[in-house]
């Protein structure tokens, strides 16, 4: 029988997605309720100090929630902000996040991340935020994300790029104009332009 204690912890951990020990602090539970749950088969340890309900129903987004959490000056780009807003047909099995040029790079077990190094407008504009596992997430816009495609084309695929242009642009999730103004932003105008004029 779980104790009250116990009881609030596990209330608190399916409603954040997961749970790390400062986070029992400002609710007044001291930590050893966290092992005590573990050993009881009622949590999984995910990663180091970081623990989920055994019986939540996690959202598939859950590892962009816990990527937030474990850089959160980071931002989600690339392939995981392509998943994200369900624009074209990539499924990565990293978080992609996005990092300043100059940031010390994080050393995270879980979620396994590739880190992308951004800068200037190009790490700051395009962003929006989310609310994932009850955790704030960054995550670039539809037309930034695109952009961002065409910038790295080469660590990710000139296809993907392409891909991701053609189905932004079908689903309507952005304008042609806004996918202009971030292919500014990221310096790939010249590149993207023949693509955005052969997209009908």
């Amino acid at each position: 029988m779980a104790s009250e204690a116990e009881k609030r912890v596990l209330e608190i951990a399916k409603s954040a997605g997961a749970i790390r020990p400062r986070d029992l602090d400002r609710h007044g539970i001291a930590r050893k309720y966290l092992n005590l749950l573990f050993h009881k088969g009622l949590l999984d340890q995910i990663d180091r100090g970081l623990y989920a309900c055994r019986d939540s129903d996690v959202s598939a987004n859950l590892g962009l929630a816990q990527a937030a959490k474990r850089v959160p000056q980071g931002v989600i780009c690339l392939l995981s902000a392509l998943r994200f807003h369900e624009i074209g047909t990539q499924n990565p099995h990293e978080v992609w996040v996005a990092i300043d040029f100059k940031a010390r790079r994080p050393r995270v077990g879980y979620p396994a991340l590739r880190i992308v190094r951004f800068s200037g407008k190009a790490l700051t504009a395009g962003i929006e935020q989310h609310r994932i596992e009850a955790v704030p997430v960054k995550v670039y816009n539809p037309a930034k994300t695109v952009a961002d495609c065409f910038k790295y084309r080469n660590k990710i695929g000139l296809d993907v790029a392409i891909e991701a242009l053609r189905d932004c642009l079908q689903s309507r999730k952005c304008t042609r104009a806004q996918i202009w103004q971030y292919a500014k932003v990221c310096r790939v105008t010249e590149v993207m332009r023949p693509y955005l004029e052969a997209v009908s």
